[in-house]
């Protein structure tokens, strides 16, 4: 049998959208793959604090986080590129020009804008990042006012906005060096979404996982629900999207599973023979 590596995105893929809690068959089904000798990695857009609770309560081979920004297997950090000092000034600059609310992330944590709670409680429904950033802010899960970052090297810029013309001068400015990336199916009257820097994404994350373990890429496995994990669905050798994922990204999948609340991971990992 040949060792597959699985990356797994988080929200809306291993846990509902915000939650730290993935459905008890899926910790399950993850054990069992790394029983038969399989080795699982989160994949996720989630930064080094958000993403340990998931590593506290389930046993991972590594991780790529920050949508790329920083790769781990075991203790081994294969990669880590926070943005340029100058590229973050002019960002967060331009952005609170146009009134686009702002989340920066790092390795230490996660700082917004005031006011980004009350604009959201008034949206329903949205993609899984919108929910989890909601839930994030709702549920005091270490999200702090932008007015006490300490000044540490940031990752990523999540921008929540009405409208794409708030983006524009943002997008001008920085559009050859940061992928502006919105995610699908956004409320009505609210656009979300992640300025990723072009040097990484998820895709390029899985590659570097792989090379080190001197795997082949055709033995990986990519879960994923929106459009942040697009480059990933697009590198592994067998895609799986969650039923209540993205369009788009189901339309380039391999294997369409049911949603995370109706054991969606378990079951692909059944489909593909992992466990």
């Amino acid at each position: 049998m040949n060792v597959k590596l699985i990356f797994l995105d988080i929200d809306g893929t291993l846990t509902p959208p915000g939650s730290n809690i993935p459905p008890r068959s899926a910790l399950d089904a993850i054990d069992a793959a790394r029983a038969n000798g399989h080795k699982v990695f989160l994949c996720s857009g989630r930064n080094i604090p958000m993403l340990k609770p998931l590593m506290n309560i389930c046993t991972f081979d590594g991780a790529v986080g920050g949508a790329g920004g920083i790769v781990f297997v075991g203790d081994r950090v294969l990669y880590d590129c926070p943005m340029e000092r100058e590229d973050f000034e002019t960002a967060m600059k331009l952005l609170e020009q146009t009134h686009v609310f702002r989340t920066i992330e790092s390795k230490e944590g996660t700082w917004c804008d005031e006011g980004m709670g009350a604009f959201l409680a008034g949206k329903n429904g949205g993609n899984s990042e919108l929910i989890r950033l909601r839930r994030a802010l709702e549920e005091d899960l270490g999200v702090r006012p932008l007015n006490e970052y300490p000044g540490c090297p940031v990752y990523k810029i999540v921008f929540t906005c009405e409208s794409e013309e708030q983006l524009a001068p943002a997008k001008r400015a920085l559009g050859e060096k940061y992928n502006f990336v919105v995610q699908e199916a956004f409320s009505l009257g609210c656009l979300n979404g992640e300025m990723i820097n072009r040097k990484f994404d998820k895709g390029k994350g899985v590659r570097l996982v792989t090379e080190y373990l001197g795997c082949d890429l055709a033995d990986t496995i990519g879960f994923g629900d929106s459009m942040n994990d697009l480059e990933m669905i697009e590198t592994v050798g067998a895609s799986v999207c969650m039923e209540n994922g993205s369009p788009t990204l189901k339309a380039k999948s391999s294997l369409i599973c049911p949603p995370v609340d109706r054991d969606g991971i378990a079951t692909a990992f059944h489909q593909l023979n992992l466990i």
